[in-house]
């Protein structure tokens, strides 16, 4: 005898509200246009400004570097982007699999199978840092980005799946409106209340206090645990937007959808910019102005990719950005010390590249890089092998 099932809506899903659980393409092109820079097109930009120093190229090259403090570069964006990203994604894949559960059992095992998703990032993180090179509890290093994303994806994920819409939102401004209070209030052991410096800033203070093994810093870490309060702002903000395109009605045509999100970065980039007077934009401390700036930029690029690719059907030059987005993690792990990406390149393209003009040769070293990093991501994808965390 077939069981029956009752289809349950998600918790924040809308009163009659139409849902399409379709995959966006632009998803996997803008992730993988965000993992290109640091995999290797940043090496390309740089060679290029020091080989050619035309102003375009030197320009690029500096907006590829972090900001040393307050302030923001387009470099800042590339880990918030792709946090943003798997906020987005949550409501297509979280949504469709709650709605197929049966019960508070399935529920909880979807719990679980997020738990699982969240220790695996934090252990990736930790061997990114250096974990199998063990050189003592105190000169480990358990912050990670990898680690970030994992705990910001997973209490986002909590509040997308217990609260409706206005609960969600209500969470997404009191996290940043509180963290913005506590940084600016609450006073640290030997510098006062309000003093966003390396080693001042509350943030810091927690992260010495609290964090096991070595900070990044030395006094602070950038994926410390008080700062990762406002990245689960910036996995909701991720998740809003998924709801949105997710939502299926005739006043919503997709053309219209691309055109809100630019609107709603633009607004985004507004008020990041008017609460940057009071509270700095700053990806170290993860700021609350940062987490509105940098998802007002999150927004407008992923409508301009939703625009051409999802709605204007213009998918083939997006290919390579795809190839990297649909794995990854795998890229970001392989470039990150378990793949010797330079001595292959020089394997297979050295003799080439010492043909090359003295000056050019660190530019042809780096385009080979990437070369060898997309032939190993193509012979992944024809094979169909794709790493899921």
């Amino acid at each position: 005898m077939e069981a029956t099932t009752t289809v349950a809506a998600p918790v924040g899903a809308l009163p009659g509200e139409k849902t399409k659980p379709t995959r966006l393409a632009s998803l996997d092109a803008l992730r993988g246009f965000d993992m290109f820079w640091i995999m290797g097109g940043e090496g390309i930009a740089h060679a290029l400004a020091k080989t050619t120093r035309w102003p375009v190229f030197n320009w690029l090259s500096k907006e590829l570097e972090h900001t040393p403090w307050h302030g923001f570069t387009f470099y800042d964006m590339i880990f918030p982007l792709f946090l943003f990203i798997a906020g987005v994604s949550m409501p297509f894949s979280l949504g469709a699999r709650l709605a197929k559960a049966d019960g508070g059992a399935s529920k909880r095992a979807l719990y679980a199978s997020m738990i699982r998703r969240t220790l695996l990032l934090i252990f990736l993180g930790m061997v990114v840092n250096g974990l199998f090179e063990w050189n003592g509890y105190e000169n480990t290093r358990f912050a990670s980005v990898l680690g970030r994303i994992g705990l910001a994806w997973f209490f986002a994920g909590l509040i997308y799946l217990n609260t409706h819409l206005r609960g969600q939102i209500l969470w997404f401004v009191g996290l940043l409106v509180g963290y913005w209070a506590a940084m600016t209030l609450v006073p640290v052991p030997g510098f006062g209340a309000g003093v966003l410096t390396t080693e001042g800033s509350l943030a810091a203070y927690l992260d010495r206090l609290l964090l096991p093994g070595k900070l990044y810093l030395g006094v602070h870490d950038p994926e410390g645990l008080f700062s990762a309060i406002p990245a689960v702002g910036t996995a909701l903000l991720g998740v809003f937007t998924g709801r949105f395109l997710r939502h299926d009605s005739p006043r919503w045509p997709m053309v219209r959808k691309g055109i809100a999100l630019a609107v709603a970065g633009t607004v985004l980039l507004g008020l990041g910019s008017a609460w940057n007077l009071v509270f700095p934009i700053n990806k170290n401390l993860w700021t609350s102005s940062f987490v509105v700036y940098v998802g007002g930029w999150s927004l407008i690029f992923l409508a301009v990719f939703y625009l051409i690719i999802d709605v204007a059907g213009y998918r083939r030059w997006a290919f390579l950005f795809t190839l990297i987005g649909l794995n990854s993690i795998t890229i970001y792990l392989a470039s990150h010390g378990m793949i010797n990406f330079l001595s292959t390149a020089n394997f297979f393209f050295g003799g080439l590249i010492r043909q090359a003009p003295e000056p050019w040769q660190a530019v042809w070293t780096a385009t080979a890089i990437v070369v060898v990093q997309l032939a190993l991501l193509y012979f992944l994808y024809r094979n169909k092998l794709f790493l899921r965390v």
